[in-house]
């Protein structure tokens, strides 16, 4: 993780790490405009510089935009700030799929329901069907 707590962006204030993968690093921010918790989505520096994956930034911004689903967070605002590029979401707490699995296997009934969930929700997000929406 590449940014410190107090660290601004924005009206964004960077408060803790929760997380990193391959597309991104996650962080806990309070927004100073509103007095919220957000979670903000950074895309790394070492990708900021590579067009393709800073065009795979956007696309999601743009898919999650137009999305409105109970199992996707809210997108509330973009930013580019001194090359940071950044999405800010809705924080929404719970546990991450990988703790729960150390608690063992989830029920067939549960991946289910997630999977066809999951599924609705990423087509939209899907690349090809992403430019063919003009996303």
């Amino acid at each position: 993780m590449s940014l410190a707590a107090g660290t601004l962006l924005g009206p964004y204030e960077i408060t803790t790490a929760l997380g990193a993968g391959g597309m991104g690093e996650v962080y806990r921010a309070r927004d100073t405009r509103l007095d919220r918790t957000v979670a903000i989505k950074v895309l790394p520096a070492q990708f900021a510089v590579d067009t393709v994956r800073k065009q795979r930034f956007e696309r999601e911004a743009k898919a999650i935009s137009q999305l409105n689903h109970p199992h996707i967070c809210i997108l509330h605002d973009v930013g580019s700030q001194d090359g940071i590029e950044y999405l800010v979401m809705e924080r929404v707490e719970g546990e991450t799929l990988a703790k729960r699995l150390e608690k063992g296997p989830l029920p067939l009934e549960q991946v289910v329901k997630w999977r066809s969930t999951w599924t609705v929700c990423r087509l939209p997000t899907h690349p090809k069907r992403s430019r063919a929406a003009g996303v």
